[in-house]
C-alpha cells in the first residue's frame, strides 16, 4: 500500500499490537542438527488454524536480498523461497489450511502504479550502473585500488510479473515443494494446501480476502477460525480489519532501518559508491577470515494482533450521546475508509493530509465532531454515503490553509535545527585523528587494530599537529595542485561543502496566498477558475474512493476503472459530491498476462516478451511507441527524494494497445499462448487427509464435471472441484522442475483444481461479526493506553501471546563464563543464515555427481511410505555412504568454499527442507528468553 509511514505510525500509537515471535530453533547434538516437529504445540502459546502467504512479499527478498549476497541463479532463488516458507510455517504452524497466493493480473487501477514502479526501477538501475562506471574510472585514474569488475547478468526484478517464464517456473517449483512437504513433514499431515499462482487473476492479498469472504458466507464456516496472514504491506492491516474476524493476526519481518551495505565498487563496508576512494581493504579478523563475508544477522519476525488493535479502536472511536445507535463494527469500517485519504495503491493522497503530520488523528477528531450531524456512518459493507463524506471533507477543507502554513513552519524549524547540529558537530570535530593502532576503537571491538606502516612519520605528525606554523597536512587541510599545503583561506569553499543543501524548487508554495491557483496551473495546466475541470478531477477521485472501498469489502467492482490523473484535488474541492454517481460497469474482464506485461513494462524489460511484441516497444514506426518513453520527468511534488516523487508517465490507452496487439497475436507459440491464458487455484492434500480418497475417486471415475467439495471432510471449506490436467497423483512420479533436485518417486499426495463458492454479481457480503463468534479476552491493561509504560522506560514488544510469561535471562557471571570459554574470533554464518527451516535437504540421499559437477541439494528424502511420518534417520545413526566421484554439496559449500568449518553432511533434519548453520551467538543461547 502507498503509505510508507503507516505501520510506523500505527506501531507507535498502538504499541501493544506487536508481539515478538517465539521461534523454535533446531538443536545441535555432537554437531548434528536435530529435526523440529511442527506438529507439536506452537511455542507462541497460540494455535492458528489458517496461514495465508502473500507470496510476492517472499519472492522479492529471496531473489534480490539487500542484506546478503544474492542467489547466483534461478535454482538458488527457488531454494531460498522454500526456506523462507519453511521458517514461516515453523513459527505459525497452521492446523487446517495453508493458502499461497501469488500476484496475478491486477486491476487497471493497480497497473498504473505497477507501471510507474517498473519504469522507475529500470531508469534508476541504468543510472546507477552509469554512475558506478564513471566513479570507477575516476578512482582508477587516480591510482585507487578496486577489485576486478565482475561480469555478471543483472537480475531484472521486473520478471516477477505474471506472464513471464520466471513466474511460470515458480508455479511448477511450488507445486513440487507442496507435494514434497505433504509426503514428508508431520506438520503438514492433515493440512489442506491451496496454491493460487500468477495465472489466477487478482493481487495476492485480495485473492486471500476473496477466499475468506466467500467462506464466511457458507453455513459450515467456523466463526472462531484463527487466521494468520504473512506479508509486509500496510494494507494487510486494513484488509484484516475489513474481514471483521475476531481472531486475525499478521506476521511480518521486523523492520530494522539503516542496515549496512557494502560499497558496490570495492565491496567494503562503511561508505557508499559516491564516497568510495579506492583504498586497500583493511584486515578483518586475526586471519582475515571475515574478508569476503557480509555482517549478516538473522531476520526476526513479529506478530500484529488485530484483536488488540480493535481494543484500541473501540476505546478511541466510542462516542456518547449519538442520535443513532453506536455500532463499533461500522465505526471500524469508517476508520479504514478514512485511512484511504492518506494514500493507497490506487489514488494519490490529498495534499493537505500527510500521515507524518498526524493526518489520521486529525481525520478521526473531525469525524467524531461531525458524525453527530451526519445522521449515520460513512460506509456500510463497502458502500460509501457520499453526502456524509462531503461533510467530513469540507471540514478538512476549512483547515487546509492552516495545515499548509504549519507544515512550512515545521519544515523551517527542522532545517534550522539540522543546520545548528552540523555547525556544532563541525566545531567539536577534532582537527587531527591518529591512525593505525593509535586510532580510536569502539568499545567491545575484539579485533586488533592494524599496525601503522611508518611509526616515525606517525610520531612526527602527532608532535607537530598542534604547532601553529605546522605544515603537516590533516584531514581538513587544503592542498595545492602539487600536493603541498595551501595557506589558510587560500581556496574558496565549494558550494557542496556548505552547510545548506540545495533544495528542490517549489513553485506551488502552498503556505502562501493563491496556492490553489498555482497548484492547478502547475499540476494540471488549467486555471483554478475552470470549475468544470476541477469537478471532473473531484468526480474521478470520488469514484476512486468508492472503488477502493468496494475492492476491500466486496471484491473488484471493475477491472477497467482507473484514476486518470497524477495528482489529487484539495479537500475544499469536495463540495457537491453527494450527487455524483458511484456505479461501475458490470461484466468487465481482466487483462491477459502478456497484455499486462505490455502495459506495465518499459522497453528495457522487453526481453520477457515475444520478439514481435517486443518490437512494438522499440520500433519508431510502432503505433504505441509513445507508451514507452526512454526518459521521463519525476516531479518531487514538495518531497526531498526522487523515490517520493511522482513519475510523469503517459497513461496507457487500452483501445490503442489492444488494436496494436491484434496484429502480433498470431505470432505467439503454443507455450506463449499457455502462459497468456488465465488459470485458477489448485488444492493439495496428503494421503492421511480425509479428503484424499474422495479426490482419488474423482480421478478414477474420470468425471469432468465440477463437483461440490464435502465440507465435513475439509474443516468446513466449500467450493467446486475439477480434474486437473497436470495433477499431482498418488504413485506417480513428481518430476523436479530444477534439474539438480531429485524427483519424488514415491509420491502419496494428490492435487485438484479448486474454485471458491460463486455468488450473484449483486450479492453483498455483510461486513459484520458472524453469529457464534467469541470475542477474544481483553489484552490491554491500564498501562497499555499510554505510548510509553514500564515506568518511563522504552516500550518493548511482548514476547509470545502469553503476557504472563516470565522471561529468564543469564546473569552476568554466566556471560563472563561464556566469554572465557567461547572463541573470540567467531566464524560468520552461512549464505542464507536467516532461513531456519525444518530440516536438511537430505545430503545422504543426494544424486551422485560427475567430476566437477555442482548440485542443488534435493528436496525430499527417498523414504519408504511406512517411514514417511517418522522422518529420516539422524546422520549420527547412519552408516557413512561413499560414492565414487560423488560430492553432495549444500548451498553454502557451493557459494562460500572458504568456510570449511561447515560440513555438507553435518546438518540433518526432518524429511526435506535445508537447515543452514545457526549463528554462533545463537549456539551460545546468550540472553535467550524461554
Amino acid at each position: 500500500m502507498g503509505v510508507p509511514a503507516f505501520f510506523r505510525w500505527l506501531s507507535r500509537k498502538y504499541p501493544s499490537i506487536i508481539v515478538s515471535c517465539v521461534e523454535e530453533k533446531a538443536k545441535e547434538c555432537n554437531g548434528v542438527k536435530a529435526s523440529i516437529d511442527t506438529s507439536k504445540p506452537n511455542p507462541n502459546e497460540v494455535e492458528f488454524d489458517n496461514l495465508y502467504l502473500d507470496m510476492n512479499g517472499i519472492i522479492h527478498p529471496c531473489t534480490h536480498p539487500e542484506d546478503k549476497p544474492a542467489p547466483k541463479n534461478e535454482d538458488e532463488m527457488m531454494v531460498a523461497i522454500f526456506e523462507y516458507i519453511d521458517r514461516i510455517f515453523n513459527i505459525v504452524r497452521p492446523r487446517r489450511l495453508l493458502y499461497m497466493a501469488i500476484d496475478g493480473v491486477a486491476p487497471r487501477a493497480k497497473m498504473n502504479q505497477q507501471r510507474s514502479r517498473r519504469f522507475r526501477a529500470s531508469k534508476e538501475g541504468m543510472e546507477a550502473a552509469e554512475e558506478k562506471q564513471k566513479i570507477r574510472q575516476e578512482i582508477l585514474a587516480k591510482g585507487g585500488i578496486l577489485p576486478p569488475e565482475e561480469v555478471k547478468e543483472r537480475f531484472d526484478s521486473n520478471c516477477i510479473t505474471p506472464g513471464t517464464e520466471f513466474m511460470d517456473n515458480l508455479a511448477k517449483c511450488l507445486r513440487y515443494y507442496i507435494a514434497d512437504r505433504l509426503n514428508s513433514d508431520p506438520g503438514w499431515k492433515n493440512l489442506t494446501v491451496i496454491l493460487s499462482d500468477a495465472s489466477a487473476p487478482g493481487e495476492g492479498e485480495h485473492k486471500i480476502m476473496d477466499y475468506i469472504r466467500r467462506q464466511r458466507a457458507q453455513p459450515n464456516h467456523d466463526p472462531n477460525t484463527h487466521h494468520c496472514l504473512c506479508g509486509a504491506d500496510a494494507d494487510l492491516i486494513m484488509l484484516g480489519l475489513a474481514t471483521h474476524e475476531p481472531n486475525f493476526t499478521i506476521i511480518r519481518e521486523e523492520f530494522k532501518p539503516n542496515k549496512p551495505k557494502p560499497c558496490a565498487l570495492c565491496n567494503q563496508m562503511g561508505h557508499e559508491v559516491k564516497d568510495c576512494q579506492g583504498l586497500p581493504r583493511e584486515k578483518q579478523g586475526k586471519h582475515d577470515q571475515f574478508a569476503d563475508s557480509l555482517p549478516t544477522s538473522e531476520q526476526e519476525f513479529i506478530f500484529i494482533r488485530l484483536c488488540v488493535l480493535r481494543e484500541y479502536l473501540e476505546r478511541e472511536l466510542t462516542m456518547a450521546s449519538l442520535p443513532f445507535t453506536f455500532d463499533f463494527e461500522r465505526s471500524v469500517d469508517d476508520w479504514v475508509f478514512m485511512c484511504f485519504f492518506v494514500g493507497n495503491d490506487f489514488l494519490p493522497h490529498l495534499p493537505s493530509l500527510e500521515i507524518r503530520e498526524g493526518a489520521i488523528d486529525r481525520l478521526v477528531n473531525i469525524y467524531k465532531n461531525v458524525v453527530h450531524k451526519t445522521g449515520g456512518y460513512l460506509t456500510e459493507s463497502g458502500f460509501v454515503n457520499l453526502q456524509r463524506v462531503q461533510m467530513i471533507m469540507l471540514a478538512v477543507g476549512e483547515v487546509e490553509d492552516s495545515i499548509f502554513k504549519k507544515r512550512k513552519d515545521d519544515d523551517d524549524n527542522f532545517k534550522r535545527r539540522q543546520k545548528e547540529k552540523k555547525k556544532r558537530m563541525k566545531r567539536d570535530h577534532p582537527a587531527f585523528i591518529p591512525g593505525g593502532q593509535f586510532s580510536p576503537q569502539a568499545l567491545g571491538n575484539r579485533s586488533s587494530p592494524q599496525a601503522i606502516s611508518n611509526p616515525r612519520q606517525a610520531a612526527y605528525e602527532m608532535r607537530m599537529h598542534d604547532r601553529p606554523n605546522s605544515t603537516t597536512s590533516s584531514p581538513n587541510t587544503s592542498l595545492n595542485s602539487d600536493g603541498s599545503p595551501s595557506p589558510a583561506g587560500g581556496i574558496k569553499r565549494k558550494a557542496e561543502d556548505s552547510d545548506s543543501e540545495p533544495e528542490p524548487e517549489d513553485n506551488i508554495r502552498l503556505w502562501e496566498t493563491g496556492w490553489k491557483q498555482r497548484y492547478y496551473k502547475n499540476k494540471f495546466d488549467v486555471d483554478a477558475s475552470d470549475e468544470k475541470f476541477r469537478r471532473k478531477v473531484v468526480q474521478s477521485y470520488v469514484e476512486g474512493l468508492c472503488w477502493v472501498l468496494r475492492y476491500y469489502y466486496q471484491g473488484c467492482a471493475s477491472w477497467n476503472w482507473y484514476y486518470p490523473f497524477h495528482y489529487a484535488p484539495f479537500a475544499s474541492d469536495f463540495d457537491g459530491i453527494a450527487d455524483m454517481p458511484s456505479d461501475f460497469e458490470k461484466g468487465s474482464k481482466p487483462f491477459k498476462p502478456l497484455e499486462q506485461l505490455m502495459g506495465v513494462f518499459p522497453a528495457a524489460s522487453g526481453n520477457f516478451l515475444p520478439p514481435s511484441w517486443r518490437k512494438l516497444m522499440t520500433d519508431p514506426e510502432s503505433s504505441i511507441i509513445d507508451f514507452y518513453p526512454e526518459d521521463f520527468a519525476i516531479d518531487l511534488n514538495g518531497k526531498k527524494y526522487a523515490w517520493q516523487g511522482v513519475a510523469l508517465l503517459p497513461f496507457v490507452d487500452e483501445r490503442r494497445l489492444r488494436a496494436a496487439l491484434e496484429e502480433v497475436y498470431p505470432d505467439l507459440t503454443p507455450e506463449e499462448n499457455r502462459r497468456n491464458s488465465l488459470g485458477g487455484d489448485v488444492l493439495f492434500v496428503g494421503k492421511h487427509h480425509p479428503l484424499c480418497d474422495f479426490i482419488v475417486e474423482q480421478y478414477k471415475s474420470k468425471n469432468t464435471e465440477p463437483v461440490d467439495m464435502p465440507p465435513e471432510l475439509c474443516h468446513g471449506i466449500q467450493g467446486k472441484l475439477t480434474l486437473n490436467e497436470n495433477a499431482v497423483l498418488p504413485d506417480q512420479t513428481v518430476e523436479s522442475p530444477v534439474p539438480m533436485l531429485r524427483d519424488l518417486t514415491q509420491n502419496t499426495a494428490v492435487s485438484i483444481s479448486f474454485k471458491d463458492p460463486q455468488f450473484d454479481e449483486d450479492f453483498v457480503f455483510k461486513a459484520t461479526v458472524l453469529p457464534g463468534a467469541k470475542k477474544p479476552p481483553p489484552v490491554l491493561k491500564p498501562g497499555d493506553w499510554e505510548k510509553n509504560n514500564n515506568d518511563g522506560r522504552p516500550w518493548r514488544p511482548q514476547l509470545g501471546f502469553n503476557r504472563d510469561r516470565k522471561p529468564v535471562h543469564l546473569d552476568q557471571s554466566a556471560f563472563r563464563t561464556l566469554g572465557h570459554t567461547m572463541p573470540r574470533e567467531r566464524g560468520m554464518p552461512g549464505m542464507y543464515a536467516n532461513a531456519v527451516p525444518l530440516g536438511a535437504y537430505g545430503s545422504p540421499y543426494s544424486r551422485p555427481l560427475l567430476s566437477g559437477q555442482q548440485q542443488i541439494p534435493k528436496l525430499l528424502s527417498n523414504l519408504r511410505p511406512q517411514d514417511t511420518w517418522r522422518g529420516p534417520t539422524p546422520l549420527f545413526q547412519q552408516t557413512p555412504q561413499r560414492t565414487a566421484g560423488a560430492a553432495p554439496l549444500l548451498a553454502w559449500n557451493r557459494v562460500l568454499p572458504s568456510q570449511s568449518q561447515y560440513q555438507p553432511g553435518q546438518y540433518q533434519g526432518l524429511g526435506g527442507p535445508m537447515s543452514y548453520p545457526q549463528r554462533p551467538e545463537d549456539r551460545m543461547d546468550r540472553g535467550r528468553q524461554v
